[in-house]
């Protein structure tokens, strides 16, 4: 039959355990006033600017992506094709 737990129910934990559980909560403590004083900082920074040559970069880069994608694409129509008369030379053979 399983244990009831209740008020009767005794719990025993060596010291090495609670000091492992003090360390774990005084960490997790430290990380969050941490990361509260990160966030105070960022929202006191200014915002960052956007330079006119880090948009035309991009802009750029973007622009060769779709350039590079539509030769991929033009590349493929032509294997496609020469594919599709093969199998049509094929066919008209049998």
């Amino acid at each position: 039959m399983a244990k009831q737990i209740g008020e009767e129910t005794k719990i025993t934990l060596d010291l090495k355990t609670l000091g492992m559980i003090g360390a774990g909560i005084v960490t997790l403590v430290g990380m969050w006033f941490a990361l509260q004083a990160d966030i105070a900082l960022a929202k006191e920074l200014p915002e960052p600017v956007i330079d006119r040559v880090e948009y035309d970069l991009k802009d750029e880069l973007i622009r060769e992506t779709i350039m590079n994608t539509q030769e991929d694409v033009e590349e493929m129509k032509e294997k496609l094709d020469k594919i599709d008369e093969r199998l049509y030379e094929i066919q008209k053979n049998r």
